[in-house]
């Protein structure tokens, strides 16, 4: 696949990251852990994101647009970074915010929602769980059309086809790090969200015949549909490279074990997991993924999934902003 036909702009000049995890791969007694640094992305803060709207903002700028507008939640990383993007590009950008839980929204929270009125979001407009997002966003765009302006749509994650070229990429420049390390990785954990990232890493894996495994761990979705959409996203990216192979569902695997009470609400393990990243290796989380996909990380690890000696790594995937808004939840039972 050649991916330079794709237009790009480039928002990090560098390679993120590989990392070996010694104190918690020796607290743990299992795997070797490693982590690909992801959090370390250029624009506000870093994350996953900044990949897919590499693509998606360098097709927005072609098609003259002069505002971004996008979705996500209340606490959304990915509105964060496509208003930096927005930002960066001298571009507007309007938000639709979906409370995923009710009464969840406060203009004045800490975390994302601070960086949203720092970075000077023209335009936000809440909504209840279950509306119809596109709806929500073409209104927006409607009422700027009206204005004289143009907008671009961004769907929830940048989750599209497009957008998960950003984790081609990654896959791309994965092996191509381990093969400069001589680093045989044996598995790749990411969480496993709106789709892009996992779908992404699916698809540039296997186009290389990489023989690496991955594992998403679900934030949302159960194991079925979360399983069917990541299949499904990783054929339409290997189609919009030009690839002349698909993906055989054997490679989508997804653990669902994890989510707890719902996306974005507290669990005891996504608790842990954060506490011991930042107490054994310095590496901050975040709770709505990061933090549950470590949470999987560790149990697949306790289970025994993984033999000693076998090295398996964590994609980071950003949101450390969102620990501001939970630090009543993360720093409990914590001592010294």
């Amino acid at each position: 696949m050649q991916l330079a036909r794709f237009a790009r702009r480039r928002y990090t000049p560098f390679w993120t990251p590989l990392e070996p995890l010694p104190n918690l791969s020796a607290a743990l007694a299992g795997p070797e852990l490693w982590i690909k640094r992801d959090d370390m992305l250029g624009l506000a803060s870093g994350g996953n994101k900044t990949r897919k709207l590499e693509f998606l903002v360098a097709e927005a700028l072609a098609q003259g647009a002069d505002t971004l507008i996008t979705v996500g939640a209340v606490q959304s990383n990915h509105c964060r970074l496509t208003l930096a993007a927005a930002r960066r590009e001298g571009l507007q950008c309007q938000l639709v915010l979906e409370e995923r839980v009710a009464g969840s929204y406060r203009e004045d929270a800490s975390g994302n929602n601070l960086l949203f009125r720092l970075m000077g979001v023209e335009r936000i407009e809440v909504v209840p769980a279950g509306t119809d997002l596109a709806a929500a966003m073409q209104r927006l765009a409607d009422d700027l059309g009206e204005q004289g302006r143009r907008a671009y749509l961004i769907p929830g994650g940048g989750s599209n086809a497009l957008g998960a070229l950003g984790y081609v990429a990654c896959a791309d420049e994965l092996l191509a790090q381990t093969f400069d390390l001589g680093l045989r990785l044996d598995h790749v954990v990411v969480a496993s969200g709106s789709g892009g990232t996992h779908a992404g890493l699916v698809a540039g894996l296997h186009a290389a015949q990489a023989g690496l495994p991955i594992t998403g761990v679900s934030v949302r979705a159960e194991q079925a549909p979360q399983e069917a959409k990541i299949l499904a996203l990783a054929d339409e990216v290997l189609a919009l490279a030009g690839a002349e192979v698909g993906v055989p569902a054997a490679a989508v695997m997804v653990e669902d074990a994890h989510v707890g009470p719902g996306y974005s609400l507290p669990t005891d393990a996504m608790v842990e997991a954060i506490q011991l990243f930042a107490r054994y290796e310095g590496i901050l989380l975040d709770p709505v993924y990061t933090g549950k996909t470590a949470a999987g990380l560790i149990a697949l690890v306790r289970s025994g999934r993984f033999a000693a000696g076998e090295r398996v790594l964590l994609v980071h995937t950003g949101g450390s902003p969102a620990l501001y808004a939970y630090q009543d939840v993360v720093l409990q039972d914590l001592q010294g």
